[in-house]
């Protein structure tokens, strides 16, 4: 069972590998588009997005298109637009959470100081309307150029919605999973599912396939976040890129910060709230959040919730061509449940 269970999880890395290679070619339009830019703006957003992370959101994008018989030759420069709005996002949380490091190296914030850090993560999502409205590949016509871009105007409102969302939960350990998931849907769900759209949009006319491959990349998305969230539990910080104790020093509950909440008997919820009221040095608070996460069944029950998200978002593909492009999806919704990325 050992060998069979080795073999399999060997293939499914060999997919995921052809997957994340497609990021290289992205890394070097990357660089193509921001590479030696002298503004300060420009230099500052080259900085913020290169080298990037994985660039699931862009491969995404063109993973989609091809699922629906799409072509995505040539769709490059508007994949990236997705991970300029991401990044820009990513620049302004570190802003609010007074975070300083990001990927593993000073944020954008600590290098370059909080006013340029705001104007950068501004420019950056105007960047991400000129990138849309300025490309015109091959087989797109302008109307899907208005659909992609309504699309993902419509996931920054959201993503807005739910950064102050989360902002109304902060130190609040009575907030409840429902609320949480709606914040998660908002917050990281809509820049996956606006990923999975455009793709679609760009690959197809058929409504029903891009609503598949949209509801696909809400429940992707989300069970991204809770794998996120579950990382700082996690025996390593491989891929968190930032402090383990962040949530914890913004007083920012996670789903099974929540849920460990919810299970503790009073004197564990007493410790929660004096943790996160800032009553013990970090270290010890973290330590004992992590403790009271695990032995009420938070962290598990976190885990399942990201795992009923991904067999939902795998069903949805169903419907859709069956070919390497949908299985390939299908196995990435496998690994992001496990954020084995």
């Amino acid at each position: 069972m050992t060998i069979v269970n080795n073999v399999t999880r060997e293939a499914e890395l060999s997919g995921l590998a052809s997957f994340l290679a497609g990021g290289d070619a992205l890394q070097r339009d990357l660089l193509d588009i921001w590479g030696g830019r002298r503004d300060q703006v420009g230099r500052i957003a080259e900085y913020a997005l290169v080298p990037a992370g994985k660039l699931l959101r862009p491969l995404l994008v063109l993973e989609a298109a091809r699922c629906v018989g799409g072509n995505p030759e040539g769709l490059a420069e508007l994949a990236l637009a997705i991970e300029y709005l991401h990044v820009a996002t990513l620049i302004h949380d570190d802003i609010i959470d007074e975070d300083d490091v990001r990927r593993g190296r000073p944020s954008v914030k600590a290098a370059f100081g909080v006013p340029a850090a705001i104007v950068a993560g501004d420019g950056l999502i105007l960047e991400t309307f000129v990138a849309l409205t300025g490309s015109r590949p091959a087989g797109v016509s302008d109307a899907d150029i208005v659909a992609v871009t309504s699309v993902m105007a419509t996931a920054g409102v959201g993503l807005c919605r739910g950064q102050l969302l989360e902002s109304e939960f902060v130190g609040d350990l009575e907030c409840t999973a429902d609320q949480y998931l709606t914040m998660a849907q908002l917050k990281t769900g809509v820049l996956f599912e606006s990923a999975c759209r455009i793709g679609a949009i760009l690959g197809t006319d058929r409504q029903d396939w891009i609503d598949d491959l949209g509801a696909f990349g809400m429940n992707l998305g989300t069970a991204f976040q809770i794998r996120d969230d579950l990382l700082a539990f996690d025996d390593t910080a491989a891929f968190i890129g930032k402090p383990r104790e962040s949530d914890l020093q913004n007083r920012r509950p996670t789903l099974p910060v929540l849920l460990a909440y919810q299970r503790a008997t009073d004197g564990e919820r007493k410790q929660l709230e004096q943790a996160f009221q800032g009553e013990f040095p970090v270290d010890e608070a973290f330590a004992l959040l992590r403790t009271i996460v695990e032995t009420t069944g938070g962290r598990e029950t976190a885990e399942q919730v990201a795992t009923d998200l991904i067999t939902d978002a795998q069903g949805r593909l169903t419907g859709l061509p069956a070919g390497e492009s949908t299985d390939m999806l299908a196995e990435i919704a496998g690994y992001a449940s496990r954020r084995a990325f």
